[in-house]
């Protein structure tokens, strides 16, 4: 089967071009770690300097982070998550929960604490219902006009 010119209409495409180039989830995981500054970042990430330069300036660019300064003189800076960063957050607990699972096999670098006192064990609910979701659980809809689940509708 041929590609199609232009490929389905997909927010996880989107987020991606964003948030999926390298370092930039690592920015993010630092960031709402508290680890905002440059310095920390470049020590805790072990991105070029140069590279962790771009991807904080597209990820402020984006509303994700923000730029405080805390230094004068010399000026310096620290990122912070904006809402929409912080938004992100559950996604970086469910990508480290399943990086935990099925890379590391238990073997982890880092535990995290709910408010309640227990570890947090990630999981995804149902907004409505309060269900925890599964894969047999959706049902696909697409809104894209001109698609299907399958791929484009056809002529």
């Amino acid at each position: 089967m041929a590609a199609t010119k232009d490929p389905r209409p997909c927010s996880i495409a989107d987020a991606l071009a964003l948030v999926g180039e390298k370092y930039s989830l690592l920015v993010l995981r630092e960031v709402c770690l508290g680890n905002g500054r440059f310095d920390q970042l470049v020590r805790n990430i072990g991105a070029p300097r140069d590279i962790l330069a771009t991807r904080l300036r597209r990820l402020v660019e984006a509303g994700i982070l923000t730029k405080r300064a805390y230094s004068e003189r010399p000026q310096r800076f620290e990122y912070l998550p904006t809402q929409a960063g912080l938004e992100l957050q559950p996604v970086l607990i469910t990508l480290m929960d399943w990086g935990d699972r099925h890379l590391r096999r238990g073997d982890r670098p880092m535990v995290l604490e709910h408010s309640c006192g227990h570890e947090l064990v990630p999981q995804v609910t149902c907004r409505s219902c309060g269900d925890t979701v599964q894969h047999g659980d959706l049902t696909p809809h697409p809104q894209s006009p001109g698609w299907t689940v399958t791929g484009p509708a056809t002529a």
